[in-house]
């Protein structure tokens, strides 16, 4: 895993806001969690193994700490552009991929790129975080700028099974606002693929893994021993940081059966000649 030096905390986004109040996923960068994937880092380099990165034009949607990034970079990209609406985050990217790309503060539906100007596009953890409208938007800008045989690659929470009554999915996504303070509407697996579909593109192949991203041993796997004992230990330190967290591991332990983390290869179809 490509690693880089941590944020000062006071860096961080959301950093001028209670820890009550800020999101969930900063939070846990507040605590020195690095890998903020539902599916972990193991998911996140199977997908991108699958994209065809080395020589590729790449853009990454809210690239966030940079992690996945970082990761990127160092398979040899032709070019990165990070698009990420946190202008701190934007500047902590910016200075990760400096060697080869930039990032730019704008929103991911609305980038700003041109047309087909990318190989593939990256996505992680972000499109859960969105409403019906905003994904169609940003699925719809990734295919805008993919050139035809692109891939669009994301990972993102998922439930299960495809077939979840109606009354249990909204009673999962109420948990999840109330836990990380931001309203996540995760699919089904099932779902995640036709709405890739609908956005017309064809999708290449899926791959889960368990939605663990609080338990021990994901952590070590994630972040490694000295990374996960040091977020453990920020966490006991921090009287209101440690509410949030253990509010946030009960709900996702709650709802173990229910989550998983999705990664799917999506490509744009060539042009008919």
């Amino acid at each position: 895993m490509v690693t880089h030096a941590e944020m000062p905390a006071e860096a961080l986004p959301f950093a001028d806001r209670p820890v009550d109040k800020a999101p969930g996923h900063w939070v846990l960068a507040r605590a020195g969690k690095k890998v903020l994937r539902p599916g972990g880092l193991a998911l996140s380099t199977w997908a991108l193994k699958r994209a065809s990165l080395p020589g590729a034009d790449v853009v990454e949607f809210a690239p966030g700490m940079g992690v996945t990034a970082a990761a990127i970079v160092a398979v040899g990209p032709a070019s990165y552009v990070g698009v990420e609406r946190d202008p701190n985050a934007s500047a902590r990217v910016d200075a990760i991929v400096s060697s080869v790309g930039r990032c730019v503060n704008a929103d991911a539906a609305e980038t700003g790129l041109p047309d087909e100007s990318a190989d593939v596009v990256v996505g992680e953890a972000m499109l859960t975080m969105q409403g019906e409208k905003a994904k169609r938007a940003i699925a719809g800008e990734a295919a805008r700028i993919l050139r035809p045989g692109g891939r669009y690659v994301i990972h993102e929470l998922a439930m299960t099974p495809n077939n979840i009554a109606d009354d249990a999915a909204t009673d999962i996504r109420r948990a999840l606002a109330r836990s990380i303070n931001v309203n996540a509407r995760p699919l089904t697996v099932a779902d995640w693929r036709a709405f890739l579909e609908e956005s017309g593109l064809v999708v290449e192949e899926t791959r889960t893994a368990p939605m663990a991203l609080l338990k021990p041993g994901r952590l070590i796997a994630d972040e490694g021993l000295g990374g996960a004992l040091r977020i453990i230990r920020n966490i006991a330190r921090d009287k209101d940081l440690r509410s949030r967290v253990v509010s946030m591991a009960r709900t996702f332990k709650k709802y173990d059966r229910n989550l998983c983390g999705v990664a799917i290869v999506a490509r744009k179809p060539m042009e008919e000649q």
